[in-house]
């Protein structure tokens, strides 16, 4: 196998004294915290398309990455290339996750059989390069939303044509999946949602989505896959109203389409912050529904509207995600995926080590401060303090025993309520202390 990155090695854990740009300083995988090794808390991933497939053009100028794995002429060929860069470097980077979309890895053909064909050829592709290197698949997904049949939607289209190759292509993708060893499968609606209402009928686009999700449950349950399925959140961009708005809208309709029990939610920071949230709140909405199943880290950029999909080195939004994901313990079959692309101008092949050692380093650290918080009990000691009035009067309440009437006596007896401080910045001083 050819070398496309012959001046990096394995890349080690060397400590915070080492000077070492091409080492890390908090990523001990090795490393017990809270009696659970660190690469078992974050199982970290690569993703495909971001590392592997991005060349740095935007909408304002052309390509400016020369990787050495798009050099081959043909289609083909140029994919196994590009899965043998992708297998050396998430081998030297020491991550034991990949992600990738159907297109990604394979190449669109001239006919749906010719693109089957393709796909097939790669996944015995990427089968052997997993049982030489060790390296595995956290999830798969269909791209339905490059091609221009998916203008009007996928599952969502108008046109049952659409939706049909769609659902074709789906079941493809979620084969190579299952024959990949995928732990997880995702769905991201790209194109699923409207631009204007004038053209759309919104009660019906949703039903579709409901009959597009079961029959891909019931396929999965046909072929023997075993692995969670998600669905990951975003409020816009690229359709001006996408109908998997955050955490909450989707957690509302699977609900309301009684498919709740078969689904988790892959949460992104960078569309979280899109929402109008924070990432950990949208972590935490996922947790308090016991939905929460993986998640997609980058960070996007406060002057910038759009997804600017920019690697994380935030500690405090690494310190609060780590503070949700402890707290919601882990995320079982869920890891924790680099959606993110180095800059336009960030474009050797070694900038691509350099963005994961400090994402990585980022989320280590933020997981060493916050098992340390946790172990103190500061957080939790105030939080039971504050609520403590649920264990007592407010027990009956909760447990749905009280009434209008019930409030009312209680408020004759006891009169105007005492109202305690929040103590918002003597609990974030505390946070910086253990920093």
């Amino acid at each position: 196998m050819n070398s496309y990155f012959p001046e990096v090695k394995k890349i080690q854990y060397e400590g915070r004294e080492s000077s070492n740009p091409l080492a890390f300083k908090w990523y001990d995988k090795d490393q017990l915290v809270l009696g659970k090794s660190m690469g078992d808390h974050l199982r970290f991933a690569v993703a495909y398309w971001h590392t592997l497939k991005n060349q740095g053009a935007d909408p304002f100028g052309d390509s400016t990455m020369d990787r050495r794995w798009n050099e081959y002429d043909e289609p083909l060929d140029r994919a196994r290339a590009t899965c043998d860069a992708a297998f050396e470097f998430i081998s030297k980077l020491g991550v034991d996750y990949y992600c990738f979309h159907d297109r990604d890895l394979a190449p669109e053909g001239s006919s749906f059989a010719e693109s089957c064909a393709n796909l097939e050829a790669m996944v015995t592709h990427a089968k052997q390069l997993q049982q030489t290197t060790g390296v595995k698949l956290l999830w798969g997904t269909a791209n339905l939303f490059s091609h221009p049949r998916y203008v009007h939607g996928a599952g969502t289209n108008p046109d049952y044509h659409v939706f049909a190759y769609a659902a074709a292509q789906v079941k493809q993708a979620l084969a190579a999946t299952q024959e990949l060893g995928g732990e997880n499968y995702v769905f991201w609606g790209g194109r699923e949602g409207y631009e204007t209402l004038l053209n759309t009928r919104m009660k019906q686009e949703q039903e579709q989505m409901a009959a597009f999700f079961r029959m891909c449950v019931d396929y999965a349950r046909k072929i023997g896959f075993n692995g969670q399925f998600l669905i990951e959140p975003k409020p816009k961009e690229p359709t001006k109203h996408q109908y998997d708005f955050d955490s909450a809208t989707i957690l509302n309709f699977l609900q309301n389409y009684e498919l709740i029990d078969y689904f988790k939610l892959n949460i992104e920071a960078n569309h979280a912050t899109l929402a109008g949230h924070t990432f950990e709140h949208e972590l935490a909405v996922a947790a308090a529904a016991g939905k929460l199943g993986s998640m997609d880290v980058n960070r996007g950029d406060p002057l910038l509207g759009w997804d600017t999909d920019q690697f994380p080195t935030d500690l405090y939004s690494a310190i609060y995600a780590m503070l949700e994901l402890l707290g919601a313990g882990g995320l079982g079959s869920g890891g924790m995926n680099f959606d993110a692309k180095v800059r336009r101008g960030s474009f050797e092949p070694v900038d691509l080590f350099h963005a994961h050692i400090g994402g990585m380093d980022a989320f280590a650290r933020g997981l060493v401060i916050a098992s340390a918080i946790i172990e103190d009990g500061f957080l939790e000691d105030f939080k039971m303090q504050r609520y403590s009035s649920w264990e007592g009067p407010g027990a009956a309440a909760l447990a749905g025993r009280s009434s209008l009437e019930n409030c009312e006596s209680f408020i004759r007896e006891h009169g105007e309520p005492q109202v305690p401080s929040g103590r918002q910045e003597y609990l974030e001083n505390l946070i910086n202390s253990f920093i």
